[in-house]
């Protein structure tokens, strides 16, 4: 059967340059459901913020019949702004690690690993409720993968910065507040307690330390810190 679709704004992008801004027709397995018509046409059910169907509200998992026309928005552009929140949780696949230690620094609990598979990413962001990064769009249309994100640039800050106004996110500037290398979040430590460990520069320039409860790492905030907290407060300011 045929459908009518229309994609706006910047779902765009993950069409054929001739499907782009105009309505086309498609064609449909009967009683397919809007997300696995959505799905096939390339755009991961997690880029969608609404989904008109004849020109009313309807859900991912609406059987389309012949002739319907589908409207589909996308996440990038929420009908309403959300306040600020915190409280997401993230995990990056794997070749988002520079990402993903970006939302660390900004105090965001993210989950990131270079060895797992699809299947391990994707069960345990079920598992724990977590938003989905990534830049492989068939990743995102795992029907598991309740919440998730396709970052269109290679950047690591271009990407902070999607991730940032998609949802909403306060980057702070202090820190570190979460460990770069394992996300536990580090706590205060005397510098007695650390000292030993430090080289002699750095225990004549540097008074406050943070030790990392998770892989033991002791930070503190010298010239890594300050070129992170430029980065993130440039994206924050843009």
């Amino acid at each position: 059967m045929h459908i009518e679709f229309r994609f706006y704004a910047e779902l765009g992008d993950l069409l054929p340059p001739w499907r782009r801004g105009c309505a086309f027709q498609a064609e449909v397995a009967p009683h397919e459901s809007a997300k696995h018509a959505i799905e096939a046409l390339g755009v991961p059910h997690t880029e969608v913020a609404l989904l008109l169907v004849n020109g009313q509200p309807a859900a991912l998992e609406q059987r389309l019949l012949p002739g319907d026309r589908v409207a589909v928005l996308p996440a990038l552009r929420r009908l309403a702004p959300e306040s600020p929140s915190t409280d997401r949780r993230f995990i990056a696949d794997a070749h988002l690690g520079r990402l993903a230690r970006y939302l660390r620094f900004a105090g965001l609990d993210t989950l990131w690993h270079n060895a797992w598979d699809d299947a391990e990413l994707v069960a345990l962001a079920a598992a724990q409720g977590r938003i989905v990064l990534t830049r492989d769009r068939a990743l995102l249309m795992h029907r598991a993968v309740r919440a998730g994100c396709w970052l269109r640039d290679d950047d690591p800050l271009a990407q902070l910065a999607d991730v940032a106004r998609r949802w909403s996110l306060p980057l702070r500037e202090g820190g570190p507040s979460r460990c770069l290398e394992c996300n536990a979040v580090p706590v205060p430590v005397p510098k007695a307690e650390v000292q030993a460990q430090l080289l002699p520069r750095t225990r004549a320039c540097f008074d406050a330390f943070w030790r990392c409860p998770g892989c033991a790492r002791v930070f503190w905030r010298g010239s890594h810190w300050r070129r992170m907290r430029e980065a993130v407060h440039g994206v924050a300011a843009g």
